[in-house]
């Protein structure tokens, strides 16, 4: 569970916080509230985020469920370092897509006293731990991984599925026409399927190959 600290007290280091989970989980959406709650404690805060996430909004933070809060895109997490003088709470939305450079911002940050709350794909599209996200959750006090709702199962999901046909690129912006939240169940039996059809594909090319030496 996260317990909430508002306030630095009297302590000169601040700390980590990240939320993680799959796509359609609500991280943005715990991230804003947070932030959001700061503000109202009259706490000075900044927010960031990648630049290339541009999917609703070039300037807002902005959750699927269109909650919103104004941020700085920034192009490298070595940005962030520079724009968040004076601040109380940073805030940073989509850090699996900043360089590893992000993990040394966050700690920089929280030992200067700032309250640091970062939001995350912990998992790519094919499972596979993303980006920064591992060490940050390895270096921060707090930790909260929210889940979507599996649009398979009904289930709890942690995964995010890719619909779409590119499945080398592990960059791929997009919302529920390109992924959908799986369970763990729905998501091996897709991978499952993949794998098979896969098969089916190299065994039809092999002897496409041998009945044309023949």
């Amino acid at each position: 569970m996260f317990l909430e600290n508002t306030s630095n007290a009297n302590e000169k280091f601040g700390w980590i916080e990240v939320i993680c989970g799959s796509m359609f989980s609500g991280k943005t959406e715990e991230l804003i509230r947070r932030l959001k709650r700061a503000k109202i404690a009259k706490q000075k805060i900044e927010i960031f985020k990648p630049i290339i996430d541009v999917r609703y909004d070039e300037q807002m933070v902005v959750s699927h469920d269109e909650n919103q809060i104004r941020s700085t895109p920034v192009p490298a997490a070595a940005h962030i370092k520079l724009l968040a003088d004076d601040c109380d709470v940073v805030g940073i939305d989509e850090a699996q897509f900043f360089d590893s450079e992000i993990v040394e911002v966050c700690n920089d940050l929280a030992n200067r006293g700032i309250r640091v709350i970062v939001a995350g794909l912990d998992m790519d599209f094919k499972g596979k731990p993303f980006g920064p996200m591992p060490e940050l959750m390895a270096v921060a006090e707090y930790v909260t991984k929210v889940h979507a709702i599996c649009a398979r199962t009904g289930k709890l999901a942690n995964y995010s599925y890719r619909k779409a046909a590119d499945q080398d690129k592990q960059v791929m912006l997009g919302e529920t026409d390109v992924y959908e939240p799986l369970s763990r169940e729905a998501f091996y039996k897709e991978q499952r399927s993949k794998k098979l059809k896969q098969m089916n594909v190299d065994t039809e090319i092999l002897s496409s190959k041998d009945a044309a030496k023949k």
